[in-house]
């Protein structure tokens, strides 16, 4: 299995091809690769990322049939069951890169924007479970905003912010995962994908080259 900076650099030469229209992974999806991943996938990353149909991890990475684990929900929130899925794959597969990827314009950090400044109707008991774990990253930032509030900065900043809040949950939130990063086998970073340019910025938790 390759090392966590390995599989860093390997998403960020295949974010690259795929901001130069330049993708690679389409001819690993032939039969005879899919046949050989039914022994057993090897994926080089776990990605945690938002339902966001936009936002497709392995096309934005320009990776193949089994190189990425991929979990998706909106507002790329931690639930228990987000935290298992990562346990599993990081257990199962030996993947020692996480990565936590929010985007541009994300419709959740939006919906809790507008439920805390009042500017719509409460949400329903099943999307406030998602507003109600990006609240704190959305709080923080607002708090900051002071009374001068752009929406669009808030909002902006909110998504990082929520992704940094993620990012520490799954360093902090699990035995099994802070195990791993403890002995040197796991690293979990943030990052942000822009609808606008498809350039993904890792910020979070990122060693210096």
């Amino acid at each position: 299995m390759i090392t966590a900076i390995e599989a860093l650099s390997r998403l960020r030469d295949g974010n690259r091809r795929f901001v130069s229209n330049q993708s690679e992974a389409g001819a690993l999806g032939n039969h005879g690769h899919r046949a050989a991943l039914a022994a057993g996938p090897e994926p080089l990353a776990i990605i945690l990322g938002c339902s966001d149909a936009r936002v497709p991890a392995e096309l934005v990475f320009d990776q193949g049939f089994g190189d990425l684990f991929v979990i998706r929900v909106a507002g790329n929130v931690v639930s228990p069951s987000q935290i298992g899925s990562v346990e599993f794959a990081a257990g199962r597969y030996g993947t020692r890169l996480v990565v936590v990827m929010g985007h541009s314009q994300c419709g959740a950090v939006i919906a809790t924007f507008e439920a805390l400044t009042g500017r719509t109707r409460s949400p329903s008991r099943n999307l406030l479970s998602i507003v109600n774990r990006v609240r704190p990253s959305m709080e923080t930032v607002l708090a900051a905003a002071g009374d001068d509030v752009n929406p669009e900065a808030v909002i902006a900043d909110a998504v990082r912010a929520n992704v940094r809040t993620s990012a520490n949950h799954l360093r902090h939130g699990s035995e099994v995962l802070e195990r791993l990063i403890q002995e040197g086998t796991l690293m979990v970073v943030g990052a942000e994908y822009s609808l606008e340019t498809g350039v993904v910025s890792f910020f979070d938790g990122v060693p210096e080259r």
